[in-house]
């Protein structure tokens, strides 16, 4: 005798039916991790925040804390460092979202912190290494005890080291050496007064990952990761959008090519590629024929040495 359910039948001597295995799908499966992750932390912390800054990861983490908790609001605020380079549609989108599910969202603005004399300018343009400032400012004014970022182990060398939950001391470090174990998904968030710990639901997700599910659930996206025209110049083997931020020089002639963005930082760091892939099909079929990772592929910022990314980690970087 069976007893039938929507998924599979299951045998009443506890076994399951071998013509229909019951089986989470590889997208279901990564989506109920992240889920857990998501209530670990509303369990353990005080004040947990959600890094968001309009990009495809940091859309893609809302719209599972979104459901982690739904019908109820999540109980999380947003947080983005904006470097006053970034791409004026992420900005626009970043703002609807948060104005639709009625979210607070604080910014923490670089130029704040030029302004004053904290930071300075750097000769290249570029401010995504100096954001790590005004992260740290924040999130000690705010309190805040658990950080969750959108990255993937599959990014980046120094994301493939990290846990899924990661303590930072008390000046907003990451030491390697104290990362803690996370067997059978048991998460530690245990941290001293003026500690806290970041944590990456994606963590075990592929960009591939990221858009199949994009793809399952409807998510909308800026429009600036799909192909359409825009003014761009090439330094360094990447095509950079113009701007007030540095670029082009003399020598970089400004071209207007069909391209897309595979992931969206700084305008002064973060390259395009070319690309006619107006459709999540078409993006999806896109990455699976490539070989190099988005940030290997569009990030300037992590080419500036073999451990760059590990070095800003260090120092508290995202």
């Amino acid at each position: 005798m069976t007893t039938t359910t929507t998924d599979s039948p299951v045998r009443t001597d506890g076994h399951q039916d071998s013509e229909r295995p019951f089986a989470l799908s590889h997208l279901d499966a990564l989506e109920a991790e992240s889920v857990h992750v998501f209530r670990e932390v509303a369990g353990e912390f005080e004040r947990p925040v959600i890094l968001f800054s309009g990009g495809k990861d940091s859309i893609v983490m809302l719209h599972l804390a979104l459901k982690a908790f739904a019908p109820a609001a999540i109980p999380f605020s947003l947080l983005h460092v904006d470097t006053g380079h970034n791409f004026p549609e992420v900005i626009d989108y970043r703002d609807r979202v948060a104005a639709r599910h009625h979210l607070r969202l604080h910014v923490a603005h670089v130029q704040d912190f030029i302004d004053r004399g904290v930071l300075r300018e750097r000769p290249d343009g570029t401010r995504n290494p100096l954001q790590t400032v005004p992260l740290l400012d924040a999130i000690e004014k705010n309190r805040f005890d658990a950080v969750f970022g959108g990255g993937r182990r599959d990014e980046e060398k120094a994301r493939a080291k990290e846990r899924v939950f990661s303590l930072r001391d008390e000046f907003g470090a990451w030491d390697p050496r104290r990362q803690r174990p996370e067997l059978w998904s048991l998460y530690n968030g245990r941290h001293a007064a003026g500690e806290h710990v970041r944590v990456f639901p994606l963590s075990n997700w592929t960009e591939l990952d990221v858009w199949q599910y994009i793809e399952r659930e409807g998510i909308e996206l800026p429009e600036i990761y799909y192909a359409h025209e825009r003014d761009v110049f090439s330094r360094d083997g990447m095509w950079l959008t113009a701007g007030d931020w540095g670029g082009p020089k003399d020598s970089e002639p400004v071209e207007r090519r069909l391209i897309r963005y595979r992931t969206v930082g700084d305008m002064s760091c973060t390259g395009a590629v070319d690309s006619d892939a107006t459709t999540i099909e078409a993006v999806i079929t896109e990455i699976a024929a490539s070989r190099l990772t988005e940030r290997g592929a569009t990030r300037a910022d992590d080419k500036l040495s073999e451990a760059a990314m590990e070095d800003r980690k260090r120092e508290g970087y995202f």
